[in-house]
């Protein structure tokens, strides 16, 4: 899982939305303000158009290479859409059967990941895969204080270890849950989080490990099983049995299918619980995550809600209450439809389209690559050492929005935050036809911007932001 950002507002006029001679119809406003509510109704035509004409304004979704969230979907989906609007997740007496296949779906991923038994294990649908993170969040540390509370050991200072390269979204856990974030620094060593740099950030108040699958920055996996290598280790030297949870709000749903002999789930006992994203390599529009445990033991009960409800009793472990159902029942189409062999070769077509781009950026005189979309369909370049244009890759992101392709730029963390890099997001949708044109349009900004002969002037460069 759309993870640390900016938050970027747009400065709007005050003045009143004036419509053109189109919608001066007998009776109707000429002029609606924009910040109060109309005084009267508007015809349904005329407000639909001036919705419609507004969001013309926004970007492309489909030339959007920053966003991890999905941007396409085929017309069954949509109609599926359009029938379930109305459908309330959190209400399950009215919704019986919507509530019915949010559990299939889930024990269909415990299954894909590798659970010994997965009707022994237990999962939910969330909002996104930052829900599910904290949701995962909270049964680690719950679990841990249990456990110093029956060993009665203080249990008011919990920690959770996790790569300095984590989504924001484990910073907002850290935070709202009162959680010390003990971040282990990236490094040109250690692009990401492994095994030797544990021991010296866990202790007895670590509540548990973060491992990820595709780092946001660069795509890559980290590697879970050496982690948990390390945590088993560990455990024999000191007792400390320090659980994993999984974050693969990209990589859970493109490793089982791509790289089925990379072990990274409940193949291992450690790891307790994984989420990930239904609405990016899931394949359905925002906003739909998922996270599962490997057994009901893990998630504890004391924070699972039985709450009554519009004439039933239910269950309930979330963050949100009211939420739409229409998306569960858009992952469930999309797991009929296509299978094991359609997510394979839906997944296999977008890392074809990132190796090929990747490829061919990487021959581009200018750039070296930081990854190549080996693991999930995302890559990074920078610029090479010594690059004495007078221009950065923010002003490569700003040319190829100009031509209305979004691929950011920003800088790594912590101890390579000097290193800026450039990143692609392959999604479902976009295809090798595109992906040329983009090619096309790279190399042709390049040589504009190589072309340049005095260095950009401060207030045409884009300020480093993360998406």
């Amino acid at each position: 899982m759309a993870k640390t950002g900016h938050i970027k507002h747009h400065r709007e006029t005050a003045e009143p939305i004036e419509l053109n001679p189109l919608f001066s119809r007998l009776g109707e406003a000429t002029e609606l303000p924009r910040f109060v509510m109309p005084d009267r109704p508007t015809q349904p035509e005329t407000a639909y158009q001036i919705v419609h004409d507004e969001s013309m304004l926004d970007g492309n979704a489909r030339l959007n290479l920053a966003t991890f969230v999905g941007t396409w979907m085929d017309e069954q989906s949509i109609k599926i859409y359009a029938e379930a609007a109305d459908k309330n997740m959190i209400d399950k007496d009215e919704y019986p059967q919507t509530a019915a296949i949010e559990t299939r779906c889930w024990r269909m991923l415990a299954h894909l990941w590798g659970s010994p038994d997965s009707e022994k294990s237990i999962g939910t649908s969330t909002i996104g895969s930052s829900e599910a993170c904290m949701l995962g969040g909270l049964a680690l540390k719950r679990r841990w204080r249990h456990a110093r509370d029956a060993a009665g050991k203080d249990a008011s200072k919990p920690n959770l270890v996790m790569s300095a390269a984590v989504q924001v979204c484990w910073e907002k856990f850290c935070n709202y849950f009162d959680v010390e974030p003990r971040y282990i620094p990236i490094s040109e060593q250690y692009p990401v989080l492994s095994g030797p740099q544990l021991e010296e950030y866990v202790d007895e108040n670590t509540i548990g490990v973060v491992a990820i699958m595709g780092v946001t920055y660069t795509g890559v996996y980290e590697p879970v099983e050496e982690i948990a290598a390390a945590l088993d280790a560990l455990q024999e030297k000191t007792g400390l049995d320090i659980p994993i949870h999984v974050d693969g709000a990209s990589g859970a749903m493109i490793a089982p299918f791509l790289q089925p002999d990379f072990v990274w789930d409940f193949r291992l006992e450690r790891v307790h619980s994984i989420n990930t994203s239904g609405h990016k390599y899931g394949l359905v529009y925002p906003g739909l995550g998922w996270v599962v445990w490997r057994t009901e033991d893990l998630l504890p009960d004391d924070l699972v809600f039985r709450v009554s409800y519009l004439g039933g009793d239910m269950p309930t472990f979330a963050l949100n209450f009211s939420r739409p159902g229409a998306q569960v029942l858009l992952q469930y189409y999309l797991f009929l439809r296509l299978g094991f062999e359609g997510y394979r070769s839906v997944q296999g077509a977008s890392r074809d389209v990132a190796k090929y781009l990747s490829e061919a950026i990487g021959k581009m005189g200018p750039f070296d690559l930081c990854s190549d979309g080996s693991d999930i369909p995302v890559f990074a370049w920078k610029l090479k050492d010594g690059h004495r244009g007078h221009w950065t890759l923010y002003d490569l992101s700003d040319r190829l929005r100009m031509r209305g392709w979004l691929v950011p730029a920003y800088p790594m963390p912590d101890d390579l935050a000097a290193i800026t890099v450039q990143r692609i997001v392959v999604r479902n949708g976009l295809s090798r036809d595109l992906a040329g044109s983009l090619l096309n349009d790279i190399e042709t900004e390049v040589k504009y911007l190589e072309a340049l002969e005095a260095p950009m002037p401060a207030e045409n460069r884009s300020r480093p932001h993360h998406h």
